[in-house]
């Protein structure tokens, strides 16, 4: 996520991990452009045909990847720092949102799901 006091581009990659199972997640979005203070979503979709945790994980300039929020399970709601996202079955979600976003929140985001049962971990990467 890469902002400024004044409206600033906001960069997305995208890396698509499959599983060997079929387990996957996707994040869609393109370049998008905020000002601070604006509100973020961040979409994540998932295709798993087991009962997975979900996770975003956010990685700062100059560190590694550190835990934001998870769910466990269908319906709750993870939030950390501002951001909020709920697992959702139907259709099969977990957006990551903030109300007002800030210059300190710039980092590259990681959208996972993991599968409870085996412990494999599939994951999208988001650099904003």
């Amino acid at each position: 996520l890469k902002m400024s006091s004044s409206p600033g581009s906001l960069l997305v990659l995208l890396l698509m991990f499959g599983g060997s199972k079929g387990d996957s997640v996707t994040q869609m979005e393109g370049q998008m452009t905020l000002s601070e203070r604006a509100s973020l979503t961040v979409n994540c979709s998932y295709e798993t045909t087991q009962y997975p945790a979900l996770f975003w994980y956010v990685q700062y300039p100059g560190e590694g990847p550190q835990l934001l929020l998870k769910a466990l399970k269908a319906n709750e709601k993870g939030s950390s720092k501002g951001f909020e996202a709920t697992y959702h079955k139907e259709p099969n979600s977990f957006h990551l949102k903030k109300s007002s976003v800030q210059v300190s929140d710039s980092a590259v985001y990681y959208c996972a799901l993991r599968d409870t049962v085996t412990g494999t971990a599939e994951g999208a990467k988001r650099k904003l």
